[in-house]
């Protein structure tokens, strides 16, 4: 028995080494997940049996191995391996950027036509073209349509509090301001023609008294609507990263859109009452033709601005802004070339054509205008 007994060592130490060298376990069904992938088990399989899944484009997964993608902050977004969440780009329309430089470009550069104009206008200022519709308010016109174009300026760069509450509000008055210059050149249009007829009454409101007021109480209002909407629900910068998944749009909140809204309406009403005002004035004699070009600049005005609201409304960051700002420069310009070019021609290009004789269809010419 002893014998046997010994014999049977050596055999049973034998069997427990390889035990022993087979008591660590090793999968080799699936390889290690990497950072930015988690876990999905298989039906039916081991644990050990896995796929590894890709995080969804808002989560990363920092570990090799992870169960579970973690969601990146409001204004954070993950890096290209996944793996770590870094801040969103902040997206305005800044000077920097191209569609920025190209705007802010134009409205410096057409700013210098008005000035151009206004020079052109003061050394021609006796000649009837210049005469002719009040020259007073025709020069006011013009220094405002400066600031109407530069006002675009304030659209760009960085949102903070000032330029936020100034940006509509100087707009909106300095715009109110240009639209009542443009419907008292309508109004003396038709009163300096009733004023013609013997023994008019209307000669009573030829001067200089009722244009300002007109302008002055016109663009009183726009100011008390601006101011009420400042101290009510004043505009504000507003860090935003819902409308886009990967920038956080910085822009201007305007607090109130009813104020808003009822400040452009505002501006359309004068622009609707000039427009109107100057079609029906359109086919009085022709030393008082301006209101055909009134007109125009009214409907140029008035089509750019309903083309603005559907625009605006549907788009948002920084193409919200260019479209205003589009809107701006366009409208101005509008004003410009429809009232002061045709003047402009007539002063420089056909200086024969700038008499009272050919302004009222009076006298004949001998050969072709210069």
């Amino acid at each position: 028995m002893d014998l046997l007994s010994d014999s049977a060592l050596p055999i049973s130490s034998s069997m427990q080494s390889v035990s022993q060298s087979q008591s660590i376990p090793h999968s080799v069904c699936s390889e290690s997940c990497p950072v930015g992938h988690r876990r999905a088990s298989q039906e039916g399989q081991p644990d050990c049996c896995f796929n590894c899944l890709v995080c969804s484009e808002s989560e990363i997964a920092n570990q090799t191995d992870s169960n579970d993608c973690m969601k990146c902050a409001a204004e954070f977004w993950p890096n290209a391996m996944q793996d770590k969440c870094v801040p969103k780009p902040v997206e305005f329309l800044s000077y920097a950027d191209p569609l920025g430089a190209l705007l802010s470009g134009t409205a410096i550069l057409s700013s210098f036509i008005p000035i151009a104009v206004f020079c052109v206008f003061l050394k021609h200022h006796d000649t009837p073209v210049v005469k002719a519709n009040n020259r007073e308010l025709s020069y006011l016109l013009l220094l405002a349509l400066v600031p109407c174009f530069l006002c675009s300026l304030i659209f760009i760069g960085l949102p903070i509090k000032q330029t936020c509450m100034l940006r509509q509000t100087a707009f909106g008055v300095i715009f109110t301001f240009c639209v009542s210059c443009v419907l008292v050149k309508t109004v003396m249009v038709v009163i300096a023609f009733k004023a013609t007829k013997p023994n008019s009454h209307w000669r009573l409101l030829v001067g200089y008294k009722l244009p300002s007021v007109i302008v002055s109480f016109s663009t009183l209002i726009q100011v008390v609507l601006c101011t009420f909407w400042l101290v009510i629900s004043p505009p504000f910068p507003e860090r935003n990263s819902e409308f886009s998944t990967t920038n956080v749009i910085i822009a201007c909140n305007e607090g109130s859109s009813i104020a808003f809204w009822v400040m452009l309406s505002y501006m359309a009403f004068l622009a609707c009452m000039s427009f109107l005002l100057a079609y029906f004035a359109r086919k009085l004699p022709d030393i008082f033709n301006e209101a055909s070009c009134i007109t125009f600049s009214m409907l140029v005005f008035l089509s750019v601005w309903l083309s603005f609201v559907p625009a605006y409304l549907s788009t948002n960051g920084k193409y919200m802004v260019a479209v205003e700002i589009f809107a701006i420069i366009s409208s101005s310009a509008g004003l410009l070339v429809s009232i002061f070019f045709p003047k402009c021609h007539i002063i420089l290009l056909k200086p024969r054509m700038n008499t009272r004789q050919y302004l009222t269809g009076k006298g004949t010419f001998k050969g072709k205008p210069a």
